[in-house]
């Protein structure tokens, strides 16, 4: 069907002319030309929208989900990207941690040399002239990866004498720890004090140490 020029011009009157609130589906068949092509896109333009809306929304939500998904990606890409960044100065940082390491371990006592570490918390008080009352072992503590041992120390003696005793403890090659000090006049005299502490030294406990589930399962 083709449309003059003046055909054109009735048809747009005819459509200007048109009260939309009177308008009628049953009626459709006597609406002006224009009025059924426009009706007719719209409807076609309708029913598109929800063919699109059916056919496209599975694939929206895989679409959602992949960027989802790249922004992660993404996140992990930079993080990564970043440690690979700083990777030789981690490695010699690692390295430092292990020489740093291997050294503390070196200054725990291995269950062998406790006997020694004992008579050298003896020698210091025979040296500082301290009169000794309780120097004994307690019960081992094992952790997850040292195991601890307590030592119960109870000597007397005059306050200077007490002092470079502590200090030749902290000094000694191994480790040992000093806790819950106490210091108390004996028999209400002030020149002789008695000195109560609890210490702690330690040891390295390797995995395949039969000694480690033993103190692991101790109660």
């Amino acid at each position: 069907m083709t449309l003059n020029r003046e055909q054109w011009a009735i048809e747009w009157q005819r459509l200007r002319a048109v009260d939309w609130r009177d308008l009628d589906v049953k009626e459709a068949g006597s609406w002006p030309w224009l009025l059924k092509v426009l009706s007719c896109c719209l409807a076609l333009l309708a029913a598109l929208s929800v063919m699109m809306w059916l056919v496209v929304s599975e694939q929206r939500e895989a679409l959602m989900a992949a960027q989802r998904q790249e922004v992660r990606l993404l996140s992990e890409y930079r993080s990564k990207a970043s440690q690979v960044a700083f990777l030789p100065e981690m490695r010699e940082q690692l390295v430092t941690l292990e020489g740093q390491l291997g050294r503390l371990r070196t200054m725990l006592p291995t269950e062998a040399e406790i006997p020694s570490l004992l008579d050298s918390i003896f020698d210091a008080a025979v040296d500082n002239h301290l009169t000794i009352e309780t120097i004994r072992l307690r019960p081992t503590q094992t952790q997850a990866h040292y195991a601890e041992q307590p030592l119960d120390i109870q000597v007397r003696g005059g306050y200077h004498q007490l002092a470079h005793f502590s200090a030749d403890i902290a000094a000694l090659p191994r480790m040992v720890t000093q806790h819950d000090f106490t210091l108390a006049p004996v028999d209400g005299r002030g020149d002789t004090l008695r000195l109560s502490l609890l210490a702690r030294t330690y040891r390295y406990v390797e995995e395949d140490d039969p000694s480690s589930s033993e103190g692991a399962d101790a109660p």
